[in-house]
């Protein structure tokens, strides 16, 4: 379900721009995002495959990142979700059940996909990364965690012409989540306020 998967990809997730020769290999580019890009934002959409491949589940919002570890991760559709990393905790609240989850993200965040938009450069260090080819007019790169305890068995990275445009999911129970990003401002200044949250009155607030 989208609702569970949001909360995995926030610290997701989600995003994103590689900074890029347009002709470059995938590999390439993302260090040249890595080493580049210290802050983000955009629009993303979000299509969520099942393991008994039933319907996809379809959402959309946008997203900012600054590096290292913080992100702002804001569902629109179908409902409001808002999803914010502070450096030090990863914030998911429901506005529709009026409730805040928490984790720290400590260590957590060196193999999930939030490590490739909001993390240091120690790319390598967390993940297997090779060239996984070119196909649908992008190129793309395999991520695969070196850590046990990921939720995700790999990732795919596809870039053109110097930015993100994709990104794939495949989690540990066969769920399949495909991102595909648009609007993308590279090294904005943007607000601090964006990636601090405090539980609205009233909210019931559950976790570390």
């Amino acid at each position: 379900m989208i609702r569970k998967s949001a909360f995995l990809l926030a610290p997701l997730f989600s995003m994103m721009l590689v900074a890029g020769e347009a002709r470059a290999d995938g590999l390439a580019q993302l260090k040249q995002f890595m080493e580049g890009t210290r802050s983000a934002r955009g629009s993303f959409s979000q299509q969520v495959l099942s393991k008994s491949g039933r319907k996809p589940q379809q959402a959309s919002g946008s997203f900012a990142f600054a590096r290292p570890g913080k992100f702002r991760w804001t569902y629109e559709k179908p409902y409001a979700q808002l999803l914010v990393g502070d450096g030090n905790k990863l914030w998911a609240y429901d506005q529709e059940l009026n409730q805040v989850t928490t984790k720290k993200l400590g260590q957590a965040l060196g193999n999930t996909p939030a490590a490739i938009l909001a993390g240091d450069n120690a790319l390598d260090r967390n993940f297997t990364l090779k060239d996984a080819g070119a196909a649908d007019g992008l190129e793309w790169v395999e991520a695969v965690p070196k850590g046990d305890d990921s939720s995700f068995e790999r990732i795919r990275l596809g870039l053109a012409g110097g930015q993100l445009k994709a990104m794939v999911l495949y989690d540990n129970f066969g769920q399949t989540t495909s991102l595909q990003f648009g609007q993308l401002e590279r090294n904005p200044a943007l607000d601090a306020a964006l990636f601090r949250f405090v539980p609205p009155a009233g909210a019931d607030v559950v976790g570390e």
